[in-house]
């Protein structure tokens, strides 16, 4: 018995196997120009895959956010700052989703997103949040761009013995002086850098902290140095003054909160300037595992199409 095809064009395609109805006997027939004209087709089709851009190695994001950025390192948060800060943007944190509280102190939330670059892939992973550290770090950057601390006037005023740079500095940043309780007057008629110039008029006072008419003024010049002009500085006894205060009213350890509560600690993250650790030095956020490669789909070969030599 013999079984005949016809090809695409019409024409009557040649048996490779012929069976005899009566004979054991098997022929094979081997069309060598076909077998060698496929290959180089197949050939070709790999020369054009290896030269397109190659993408970039998830393992290695991944083994990276894991040994640098995972909940194991708990030490060197420089390096998970780092790790953290190329993968997620300060606006991811809005698309953030929130799967849930472990143990009344930590949020898992899940992000997903395609990282751009010469060739862009998905990225999805789970991270975990500790909603105190993050909660303080938002307090504590909101009553250092707000608060302004109280001032006392002095008896009479004080002239600032610093030098002209520091006098020139000190008299475009008044307003910041102000709110960090340092009421300067200052006198447009007397001679620069001779320390009349400006005159202290006010201390600041708070309680629980005792502030240093000379080296907490120094401090925040100093500071201001490298800052752009208006731009809020605050000196170590302010900083650690308003760590307290925000480790106070923000969210406690053993709290179990709403998913919008949740979600909101996320999304503050997002507004923060420094969001990978609390003002005490804790980390907020630690890796947990990259779940992309638990979902993609397997890759499956086109035997139908093997032997067609079509682009």
């Amino acid at each position: 018995m013999l079984d005949v095809q016809r090809s695409s064009k019409g024409s009557t395609a040649q048996p490779e196997i012929v069976r005899s109805l009566h004979a054991p006997h098997v022929s094979l027939h081997y069309n060598l120009p076909r077998v060698v004209s496929t290959w180089r087709h197949l050939h070709g089709k790999l020369a054009a895959e290896s030269s397109q851009p190659a993408k970039p190695d998830i393992s290695n994001t991944t083994a990276n956010l894991v040994s640098n950025a995972g909940i194991s390192n708990a030490d060197d948060d420089e390096k998970a700052s780092e790790a953290l800060s190329r993968v997620i943007d300060k606006t991811d944190f809005a698309s953030m989703e929130v799967l849930g509280q472990f143990n009344l102190g930590f949020i898992v939330v899940r992000q997903r997103k395609t990282l751009e670059g010469p060739a862009a892939y998905a990225m999805d992973d789970l991270f975990i949040i500790d909603q105190h550290a993050a909660d303080e770090k938002y307090n504590f950057e909101t009553l250092q761009q707000t608060t302004v601390i109280q001032s006392q006037k002095l008896l009479r005023p004080r002239p600032l013995e610093v030098t002209a740079a520091d006098e020139l500095l000190a008299f475009e940043n008044l307003d910041v002086l102000k709110k960090n309780g340092f009421e300067i007057n200052a006198d447009g008629d007397a001679p620069p850098g001779q320390g009349r110039q400006l005159q202290l008029i006010a201390q600041p006072v708070s309680k629980g902290t005792v502030f240093d008419m000379r080296v907490d003024l120094e401090e925040l010049i100093h500071l201001m140095e490298d800052r752009p002009r208006g731009e809020m500085v605050r000196c170590s006894k302010a900083r650690s003054m308003f760590a307290s205060r925000a480790c106070r009213k923000s969210v406690m350890v053993g709290m179990p909160l709403t998913r919008n509560q949740m979600a909101t600690v996320v999304q503050h993250m997002g507004t923060m300037d420094q969001p990978w650790n609390c003002p005490h030095g804790r980390p907020t956020m630690r890796h947990l595992t990259d779940i992309a490669h638990y979902a993609a789909p397997s890759k499956s070969v086109n035997w139908a199409a093997f032997g067609s030599t079509s682009t």
